[in-house]
């Protein structure tokens, strides 16, 4: 009774701060372009702003993973990042223009990229031998999503958008709460690796491929998570809508995240992602010419369960399968930072510079010719990785 009852507390102390962080991520990129739009700033700037959410993933989560791997206090850095992060956004209050708002958005996205890279960490260690778990522990971070989209959204169909931080600062306050719910590490430092032995990795020819497959499909999300609301804004649809629509695409997510075991178990990681990719390739296509009609728009955001869940699931577990125990954070830095960070920056930058000159069904566009190169990289010289290092 007692080892069941612990392992519920786990559950839901782990549950926790997947929730309140995806909420934020809820409340900011569906309607943080509107705000910026609202505050007269232009479509480059827009995209340079939203690429700071994204670029800071480049660096960010390889000084954190490092000195995850080198203290052994995960727990610690979690929360760390988590209190100076939410001081360094209130300066968003201040209304600095855009060069101030540019310093605001790079240091806050600095310690908040902290977080997720070192918790999957934590997660994983965690669950130990139950990492088939692992979707229903992190599809809260969905469910977490999906309430800030909703309710955000409701908010704003009666509020002006330039209320939105106001609206963000319960949800900085439930991811400090959470984090200190969280159980202290024993500060166990990572094993000395073998020397050479993280090049060996990088250097793999599937590992390369996974990369790149990866870094392409954020290079192709860049269009949605910069432009997507205000393309919608553009074809009359409302803010509450734009929140409904994000929601369904988490809503999908979540349910794959529920049978991913099933898929992993009945088809081969290369062919989820090639068929992923695929699927992702055509959302980006009907986004792009067919906005107006509602049944299309609505069956393109399922296949965000596709686009995002498939491939993040895939991709989770693929980098503890080639990194093991030796390298598990910076594998995890090294996928967020070359992937989110690197593909997410280049794609935001790319579909404003689209945007700016063509329009954000161009964008879209863009983000299909991307999908289009990265299938054929996955199908060429993705593998499957070895059995993962569970010590």
């Amino acid at each position: 009774m007692k080892a069941t009852r612990r392992v519920i507390v786990i559950y839901w102390r782990l549950s926790n701060l997947y929730f309140w962080f995806f909420a934020l991520l809820g409340g900011l990129l569906p309607y943080w372009s509107l705000y910026l739009e609202g505050q007269g700033f232009s479509y480059l700037q827009i995209a340079t702003l939203m690429a700071t959410i994204q670029l800071t993933k480049i660096i960010a989560p390889s000084v954190w993973g490092w000195l995850g791997d080198r203290s052994g206090q995960r727990v610690r850095l979690v929360r760390f990042g988590a209190i100076t992060g939410s001081l360094f956004f209130a300066g968003v209050f201040l209304e600095p223009g855009f060069y101030g708002l540019l310093l605001v958005m790079l240091a806050f996205t600095f310690f908040w990229n902290a977080i997720l890279p070192l918790y999957e960490v934590i997660t994983l260690r965690t669950l130990g031998k139950q990492k088939d778990k692992y979707g229903k522990v992190r599809l809260w971070g969905s469910v977490g999503f999906i309430g800030a989209v909703a309710l955000v959204g409701g908010i704003l169909e009666w509020v002006p958008v330039q209320k939105l931080p106001w609206l963000l600062l319960p949800v900085f306050a439930g991811i400090a709460v959470s984090a200190f719910l969280l159980p202290s590490e024993p500060g166990e430092r990572t094993p000395a690796a073998p020397r050479g032995s993280l090049k060996a990795i990088v250097t793999h020819p599937a590992v390369v491929s996974f990369f790149l497959m990866n870094f392409l499909l954020q290079v192709s999300h860049g269009a949605y998570y910069t432009f997507f609301s205000i393309h919608l804004e553009q074809h009359g649809y409302g803010k509450l809508s734009i929140g409904l629509l994000w929601s369904l695409g988490v809503v999908a997510e979540i349910g794959l995240f529920l049978v991913m075991h099933r898929l992993s178990r009945n088809f081969s990681v290369r062919q989820i992602a090639i068929g992923a990719l695929t699927l992702t390739m055509i959302r980006w296509m009907l986004i792009a010419e067919l906005t107006d009609v509602v049944a299309v728009l609505l069956f393109a955001q399922l296949l965000h369960a596709a686009s995002y869940g498939a491939l993040h699931a895939i991709s989770v577990q693929y980098i503890q399968g080639f990194f093991g125990q030796h390298h598990h954070g910076q594998g995890q830095a090294l996928y967020s930072g070359l992937t989110f960070g690197a593909g997410g920056a280049a794609g935001a930058w790319l579909s404003g510079f689209l945007v700016e000159g063509i329009s954000t069904s161009a964008a879209f566009w863009g983000g299909a010719v991307a999908m289009m190169v990265a299938i054929v990289i996955t199908w060429r010289g993705l593998r499957p990785p070895p059995k993962a290092d569970n010590a």
